[in-house]
């Protein structure tokens, strides 16, 4: 299973969009170098506020270029790096990998997939109703959140538009993926 990078985008100040970039540094045990998301501690506000402490699960956020068609059908208009996510990627089930899948990005970098990302009001505050579209319930009423997934970085390397993407999937048993 393989994919490919749309887009990359990085910010270092707190802004719920983050600009594309011709290309990021993925630095192994912190995300993205000049990230404000970067570290080996959270830096998620809300989770910073919790305790600070706690490592950084949230290193590097992706997401799959096939949620903006998704989305774009309900009448939202949204572009690579406007939900803050650094790499957007495209032919790659992101959603239905298992935790510790092993994402081989371009010649040298390589990121775990440690969970779900969480949405938040932000996605509202960026276009009313769009939360609903990316956080829902499905027939069992279980929550389904389809807002990308956070990973960490094990093997630093450049990332850029275009870059492959090889999918290494964990020893089984598969653990599903949840918020983190």
């Amino acid at each position: 299973m393989s994919g490919t990078v749309v887009a990359v985008s990085s910010n270092s100040a707190y802004a719920f969009t983050k600009p594309n970039r011709a290309g990021i540094m993925l630095l192994a045990g912190l995300g993205v170098e000049g990230d404000v998301h970067a570290g080996v501690t959270v830096k998620h506000r809300s989770r910073v506020a919790q305790d600070p402490t706690q490592p950084n699960l949230r290193q590097v956020h992706l997401i799959h270029e096939e949620l903006f068609t998704e989305v774009g059908r309900e009448g939202f208009s949204v572009a690579p790096g406007e939900l803050g996510e650094n790499i957007t990627t495209s032919g790659i089930d992101l959603l239905g990998l298992p935790v510790g899948t092993l994402l081989r990005i371009g010649g040298d970098a390589i990121v775990e997939v440690t969970g779900l990302r969480n949405p938040c009001l932000q996605i509202d505050n960026f276009q009313d109703g769009l939360l609903k579209r990316v956080v829902g319930r499905d027939e069992a009423g279980n929550v389904v959140r389809k807002a990308g997934i956070m990973g960490v970085v094990r093997a630093s390397g450049g990332v850029r538009p275009g870059d492959t993407i090889a999918v290494e999937l964990p020893a089984e048993p598969h653990r599903p993926l949840d918020r983190v």
